[in-house]
């Protein structure tokens, strides 16, 4: 990567890079959709296990699932479409974050770059936990938004919504919790002071709750708690380890007579 004198890069080379980052981030995320588009059977049958036993009205020929159903003539294709994407979108993303995150800090040293690597290994398991958090939680929101249905009327659920509804919140799940993630990863490589991610706290919970009420699809009390609450945690566990890792470098600095 082509840089300055002064360690910075020029206004095309960031375009440049920006430009490599999205088309590695593109071509990890249409591989994994292959994953998606071969395994699409057991996916969407493992999906539609909070509203219906899919695997059961496969086996019997059945012409129905409970609520569920598919519309026009290309919307079976469709829907392997949407549900292969968006499955490479979750499995490839502690991937195609890491891209994100490669070109956020172009400019680090041979010795910070080691922190790369470990960005890497926290966000597959910070994703893989907020990912399995928002399926566990979809039987239990799906019931009680399904609880708002007055009586005396059925509740049809086109497949290709209800589906696209469930992805979204696993990829939502995964994707907030890599908030503490990104936190001590900038921390590390000196971006941002633990004081400075802790000063404006109420600032963040109430971020985090707006954040949370706009962009959770299914807006339930519930799953916006089940959210809210851990990424809360999070963010002071972030902000917490950031002063430590502060306190750590103040004191190696001052051993070594560097000014910080």
């Amino acid at each position: 990567m082509a840089a300055t004198t002064s360690g910075r890069m020029p206004l095309f080379e960031h375009l440049r890079e920006l430009r490599r980052r999205v088309v590695r981030s593109s071509v990890i995320i249409l591989l994994a959709s292959g994953i998606g588009w071969y395994f699409y059977n057991q996916i969407i049958t493992t999906l539609a296990r909070p509203v219906c036993d899919l695997a059961k009205a496969q086996a019997s020929q059945s012409t129905h699932c409970g609520s569920l159903y598919i519309n026009g003539v290309l919307g079976p294709l469709n829907l392997q479409i949407k549900v292969a994407l968006l499955t490479g979108l979750i499995i490839s993303a502690p991937l195609w974050l890491y891209q994100l995150w490669a070109f956020i800090s172009p400019g680090l040293h041979k010795k910070e770059k080691r922190y790369s690597i470990l960005f890497l290994g926290c966000a597959t398991p910070f994703f893989a936990a907020g990912a399995t958090l928002g399926y566990l939680i979809l039987p239990v929101a799906i019931k009680v938004l399904f609880g708002f249905t007055p009586h005396s009327l059925a509740n049809l659920v086109r497949f290709d919504d209800y589906l696209d509804f469930v992805l979204r919140v696993i990829l939502l799940f995964g994707l907030a919790f890599e908030l503490p993630v990104f936190l001590v990863a900038l921390n590390l490589i000196g971006f941002i002071s633990g004081k400075a991610i802790l000063r404006p706290w109420r600032v963040w919970v109430f971020g985090i709750t707006l954040f949370v009420a706009g962009f959770t699809p299914t807006g339930d009390p519930l799953t916006m708690t089940l959210l809210t609450l851990p990424l809360c945690a999070f963010y002071f566990a972030a902000g917490g380890i950031a002063l430590l890792v502060d306190r750590r470098r103040a004191k190696r600095a001052l051993s070594e007579g560097v000014d910080i």
